[in-house]
């Protein structure tokens, strides 16, 4: 069957309205108001699938963090009980899975920041974890340590290049082809947030993707961000040039525009897009936008919520991020059971899920 109007979007799943799970921590429960309430009643709630593979999303060690990064309204530690709070709280009643990774934190906490990575993974057999590693990474080492920790491949970070600004790295810059040579020797994924001001548009960066993705097949790599296409005109512009490269895929996460996850379903296809929520970015207020040949994120405490005659109330990122993959659904005319491989189907194959 395919979607032919708004209204039959998700027509075979059940309509779930939005439920508060009875344990989760009151302080987070502060966080979620009525608007976000609504919001997913009216918008989500016959839409979202009752099974939610989140393909990208950051657990937390209060330790390992850099004391910049530690944001005051989250649980000191994200650990699995604390991450499924919030997954529930964003997919109320619906079965979760993920593929988790720790937050960015200074590389001499590598260490632990990975063993608490592989602790949560230990919690569910349906989750799987990426190891946090920076450049200069001995490979042969990595090896080992992803092989130990019983994870499923490798997260790079711009922030770890030693080209200044990291937002105008080249992608060897942070993921050298060691790393991924490595990969390809052990079926590894690789989650790449890719850099540079037009993103998915950039020669360099379709140059790197596509050499890495034709050199070494049996790594997985994923553009994170819908190939971080917060302006979707990159996508629409790049993605022609990134076709036919079997081993590469995309995660939704975080990303506000409809048009840059329905630029991937139709130029790319629907089997390579992957959900997911970037918690916990996804429980901050506000969203991305597109504007002029970049983006902007507008937060809660971003001076554009009391437009002329009316009084904005702002919901949870993860709450727009959601709306704006079914806007794309909707656009593609996808089926229920596409929609299914999006929110499920597409991840579980890539990480061996059963």
């Amino acid at each position: 069957m395919r979607i032919s109007s708004l209204a039959s979007l998700g027509s075979r799943f059940q309509t779930i309205p939005w439920r508060q799970p009875p344990t989760i921590s009151g302080k987070f429960l502060a966080l979620i108001q009525p608007q976000d309430r609504n919001f997913f009643d009216r918008e989500l709630a016959s839409f979202l699938p009752d099974r939610v593979f989140d393909a990208h999303a950051h657990v937390w060690a209060h330790g390992a963090m850099h004391p910049g990064r530690r944001i005051a309204w989250l649980p000191r530690d994200g650990d699995y009980r604390e991450f499924s709070r919030m997954q529930q709280a964003l997919h109320p009643g619906r079965t979760c899975a993920a593929n988790i990774f720790h937050r960015i934190c200074p590389p001499e906490h590598f260490e632990e920041a990975n063993r608490w990575t592989s602790r949560q993974v230990a919690c569910n057999p349906q989750y799987r974890g990426l190891f946090l590693t920076g450049p200069e990474a001995d490979p042969e080492w990595l090896r080992q340590e992803v092989r130990r920790l019983g994870l499923a491949g490798l997260k790079c970070y711009h922030v770890y290049s030693r080209v200044k600004p990291t937002w105008e790295a080249q992608i060897p810059d942070f993921l050298p082809e060691s790393h991924v040579r490595m990969a390809h020797q052990e079926g590894w994924a690789i989650m790449l947030h890719m850099v540079r001001s037009r993103a998915c548009a950039d020669p360099g960066n379709i140059r790197w993707i596509r050499h890495y993705c034709t050199t070494y097949p049996n790594m997985k790599l994923i553009l994170a961000h819908s190939a971080r296409g917060f302006q979707p005109a990159h996508n629409l512009e790049g993605l022609p040039h990134l076709t036919g490269l079997d081993n590469l895929w995309f995660d939704t996460s975080a990303n506000c525009e409809a048009m840059a996850h329905q630029a991937i379903i139709r130029i790319i296809g629907h089997r390579r897009l992957m959900y997911g929520t970037d918690i916990p970015v996804s429980h901050l207020r506000g969203r991305s936008a597109a504007a002029a040949d970049t983006f902007f994120w507008a937060y809660q405490d971003s001076p554009v919520w009391g437009e002329k005659h009316s009084q904005i109330k702002p919901v949870l990122i993860g709450l727009e991020h959601l709306r704006s993959l079914k806007w794309a659904c909707w656009s593609e005319r996808l089926s229920d059971a596409q929609v299914e491989d999006i929110f499920w189907n597409n991840a579980a194959e890539l990480f061996g899920v059963d």
